[in-house]
């Protein structure tokens, strides 16, 4: 097992994603209720802390080389619902009601889009031959502690400053998933 503070510095940086992705629903929803908040945070750490476990299993019987496939995946994911945010917002007239991101479909893509590299990251743990339920436990951790802090903040964004902090929600989401992709 990495030393502790080393584990947390990579549960840190991969909560990154799942931080621009908080604070980008919540700014889309303006007005987060707690069961939202919840959703949110539960389900990022949760998916945060599977991933990582997926992919050690997956470090032990399957080639690395599949994995090539998890910034594809991520970056159609984040693209798709970015999009979706921008166009919800412009297409806003009067207080329509928007599709909830924080349920069905919608969620388990940002779900899965901010914890892929978790996948990466369990691949690796496995062949150095390190043990992962402790980290991954960690990881899902700081992960839901990170995107709770981040539905705070851009619900404050989003009662501030509305559809435009909506389409500047979806626009982080296409950067992160251009970064996904190309860095």
């Amino acid at each position: 097992m990495p030393h502790f503070l080393t584990l947390l510095a990579i549960s840190l940086s991969l909560a990154m994603d799942a931080l621009a992705v908080s604070v980008s629903t919540a700014v889309f929803l303006g007005d987060v209720s707690r069961r939202q908040a919840f959703r949110i945070y539960f389900h990022f750490g949760l998916f945060q802390a599977i991933y990582p476990v997926i992919g050690w299993l997956a470090g032990r019987s399957v080639s690395t080389h599949l994995l090539g496939w998890n910034k594809i995946i991520a970056f159609i994911l984040l693209l798709g619902v970015g999009f979706k945010m921008i166009w919800d917002a412009v297409n806003e007239s009067e207080k329509t009601t928007r599709k909830d991101p924080t349920r069905g479909i919608v969620l388990l893509a940002l779900s899965t889009s901010v914890s892929i590299d978790a996948l990466a990251v369990g691949v690796s743990f496995s062949l150095i031959g390190m043990t992962i339920i402790f980290p991954a436990i960690v990881i899902g951790i700081v992960t839901g502690i990170i995107s709770f802090v981040g539905i705070q903040f851009g619900k404050n964004l989003g009662q501030r400053f509305g559809q435009k902090a909506s389409v500047i929600g979806g626009l982080v989401l296409i950067g992160i998933a251009i970064k996904i992709l190309f860095f």
